[in-house]
This record gives structure tokens, C-alpha cells and sequence, in this order.
């Protein structure tokens, strides 16, 4: 069986541990969310063989590349980070109302990836810029920070969903997700990590960009809306740590931020620049 096969059989397993975390929230029983905790370690587990097994795949056809150089591969490993970030949440929480939110993202990513007209899956050869040491420390740091802003905005749906902490204490959809000022607490540490992530990420791109096009910044679509993200996230950060902000003000500026995040990763790769690749 080849990766790609696997990868798209994932995509219903990841979409059936959201009917599991789903069912959960809705009945307030613990068995369906022990499942979708189960669901999604497996699938995890299946999840990196598979991109091991790219790899192999990729040394096989003489390339001998890391599988995170096209759309495809890189939706692929944006789910697989944040399966990894939300399971470490998880664990740390002892909260599953979390997995209700974020697994459909990471359907939707696998979704997007197999079944999308648009993106091949076929391995193909790096293009001269891609050969680079830099490349996974780049991806890396910066799909880490896509994951933490991905589940910042998990964080952000459920606080809006939560509404009044003292008005939804009969209501068991909303009585399994943590208190306002808990979901606040996490979303800020998300952003952090995003932040610091992204960062790292900038950093890498700009050295990258230095040795293989002589310019350590162009305003390539790519970079600019990267900065401009970061940006987003600084403000938010800024505004917890020097105005006090908390609560619905944070959770809106978050929320603008994953809008960023999402056009830079997707918009931005439609436009004519350096990275135009990146929708091959």
C-alpha cells in the first residue's frame, strides 16, 4: 500500500473520531470520547508511518527528499502537527471537548489533500531552490506554528460557544467545555507557541531565502502575508501582556489571526512570486 493510499483511508478514520468526540459532547458520556482519543492515537501512529513512508518512497524513485515540499505534502504534515499539539492539549488538560473542535480541521486538511482535483500526490523532483539543508527546519518551525494558531482557534470557538459560564450549567453540550477564563488561559499559551514558532519560521525562510535567491527579504505575497500574521499575533500578545486585554477582544483578534494564517498558507500560493510552487 502506498502513502497516499493510506493517508486517504485516514481521512475517514480522523472524520470518525469527530463523530466520536461529537457523540461525546452531545450525550456527556465518557466511552465515545475514550474512542475518539483512541481513534486519533491510531491514527496518528498510521499518520507517521506514512509520512515515513513517503520518504522511503521518495528514495526509491532516486529523489531522496523530505515529503514536505508541494501543497500535498505539506497539508499532510500540517494535520499530523496538529493531531500531535491537540493529543499534547489532551493529556495536559484531561479534556477531550477540545477533539470537537479541531478534528475537522484536520479532516478537512486530510479531505483537501486526497480528494481536491487541484492538488497531485504524485512524488515528484525538488525545483533548484527546495534543495536546501533549510527545508525541514523551515517547514518545521513554521507548521508548528500553524497547528498552535489552529488550535488558538479551536480555543477561540468554544469561548464564544461557552457564552456565560453561570447560565450553561445545565446545558451538557456546553457544561464538558472548560470554564471562560481557562479556554482564555490556553488559547494565550497557543498563541505563545504559535508566536515563537512562526518566528523560528520567518527566521529560517529569510536565511533560506538569502542563500538560494541573494535576498534575505523580496516582499514576496508569501513573506509579506507571513508578516503580516505575525504581526496580528504580536498585537494579541502585546495586548494581553501591556493593555490587560482578556477575554472577547483576545478571542477576536485570534480569530482575524487564523484568517491570516489561512491565506497565507492557501491564498498567497495562487499569486504570481517566489513561492508560487508551493500549488504544485
Amino acid at each position: 500500500m502506498t502513502s497516499s493510499a493510506i493517508i486517504s483511508y485516514l481521512t475517514f478514520v480522523y472524520f470518525l473520531a469527530f463523530v466520536f468526540y461529537l457523540v461525546m459532547m452531545v450525550m456527556g458520556r465518557r466511552l465515545p470520547g475514550t474512542l475518539a482519543t483512541y481513534t486519533l492515537l491510531g491514527s496518528f501512529a498510521a499518520q507517521t508511518a506514512a509520512i515515513i513512508l513517503r520518504w522511503q518512497e521518495s528514495y526509491a524513485l532516486g529523489m531522496g527528499r523530505a515529503p514536505f515540499s508541494n501543497l500535498y505534502e505539506s497539508l499532510i504534515f500540517f494535520a499530523w502537527t496538529l493531531v500531535l499539539l491537540y493529543l499534547i492539549v489532551e493529556w495536559r488538560t484531561k479534556n477531550k471537548s477540545a477533539g470537537a473542535f479541531v478534528t475537522p480541521l484536520i479532516f478537512l486538511a486530510l479531505a483537501y489533500a486526497s480528494f481536491s482535483p487541484n492538488i497531485s500526490s504524485k512524488i515528484m523532483p525538488l525545483i533548484p531552490a527546495l534543495k536546501s539543508n533549510w527545508l525541514i527546519t523551515h517547514v518545521i518551525t513554521c507548521f508548528l506554528g500553524y497547528a498552535a494558531f489552529a488550535l488558538s482557534f479551536g480555543f477561540s470557538l468554544m469561548y464564544l460557544f461557552k457564552g456565560n459560564d453561570s447560565a450553561n450549567n445545565t446545558a451538557s453540550f456546553l457544561r464538558l467545555i472548560p470554564a471562560r477564563g481557562i479556554l482564555d488561559e490556553l488559547n494565550y499559551q497557543m498563541v505563545v507557541i504559535g508566536f515563537l514558532m512562526l518566528t523560528l519560521g520567518i527566521i529560517t525562510g529569510s536565511v533560506w531565502a538569502h542563500s538560494a535567491w541573494g535576498s534575505y527579504w523580496s516582499w514576496d505575497p508569501k513573506e509579506t502575508w507571513s508578516l503580516i500574521t505575525w504581526l496580528v499575533y504580536a498585537a494579541v500578545i502585546h495586548s494581553r501582556l501591556v493593555r490587560g486585554w482578556k477575554g472577547r477582544k483576545i478571542i477576536i483578534l485570534c480569530i482575524v489571526g487564523f484568517a491570516c494564517v489561512l491565506f497565507t498558507y492557501f491564498g498567497v500560493n495562487y499569486l504570481a512570486g517566489l513561492h508560487s510552487y508551493a500549488t504544485s
